[in-house]
């Protein structure tokens, strides 16, 4: 072989490796372009739904009210609020359960002394609404803390309450609701803790059913004694 062959035959490998590399590189910068955009696309999906799953559950419009504690009455109350979220209410307290017929706003405020989150939804709201309200109350939070009841004239068609805070929804599958029950049922806030929602002293009754009992005359009659009751713990936060 001649010196011109052989540095041809060099020149000539030497440019198959050159265009090797090359392609090599080509490869290796797609793969890792399209590796990075694929990172991208998922921070991206992941960010918006952490966004989106923020705006959803945002308690920013929960209205807060302040209201001192213990004021135990006889009379029916008058209240700033509908529903009302504190003050003034009656010696007994309405044990927490779901009902169909509105209760006594002084037999429910007593419950919301002692942790009890109520909901409260407009009486013409479709039954479909009310079986996904009913279905949160009863999977969501404590269920011994938990007042769900129609309530007439609201101002929105749905209104969840705890002493001192209200938020009002526009749909009973709102988000909302859970992120609500879960940062204020035997909340911070909430003015007799453990205080039981239920027991033998507990009024049980719709407002349809019974009025708001009288006051006892003499010694004949104490006011209901409040015990403690141990799901009180507020393991939901």
């Amino acid at each position: 072989m001649t010196k011109e062959k052989a540095q041809a035959r060099r020149e000539h490998l030497q440019k198959m490796r050159a265009q090797q590399k090359s392609k090599e590189r080509r490869a290796a910068l797609l793969m890792w372009g399209a590796g990075g955009l694929v990172i991208v696309l998922l921070v991206g999906v992941v960010g918006f739904y952490l966004v989106k799953q923020a705006k959803e559950t945002s308690l920013g419009a929960v209205a807060n009210y302040k209201y001192d504690a213990g004021q135990h009455v006889w009379n029916a109350v008058t209240y700033k609020e509908t529903p009302p979220v504190g003050g003034e209410h009656n010696n007994y307290w309405q044990q927490c359960a779901i009902y169909d017929k509105p209760i006594h706003n002084e037999h429910a405020v007593h419950s919301l002394e002692h942790g009890a989150l109520w909901i409260t939804y407009r009486p013409d709201l479709p039954k479909a609404q009310v079986d996904a309200l009913k279905k949160t109350a009863s999977s969501t939070g404590q269920q011994d803390y938990m007042l769900v009841s129609p309530y007439p004239n609201l101002p929105a068609p749905v209104v969840a309450s705890s002493w001192g805070h209200q938020l009002k929804l526009d749909k009973a599958d709102d988000p909302k609701l859970a992120a609500f029950i879960k940062k204020y049922q035997n909340g911070p806030d909430t003015p007799e803790a453990g205080a039981s929602c239920g027991g033998a002293d507990a009024i049980t009754t719709t407002a349809d059913q019974a009025p708001l009992p009288p006051e006892p005359k003499g010694t004949q009659s104490q006011p209901p004694t409040e015990t403690i009751s141990p799901s009180a713990s507020p393991t939901n936060k």
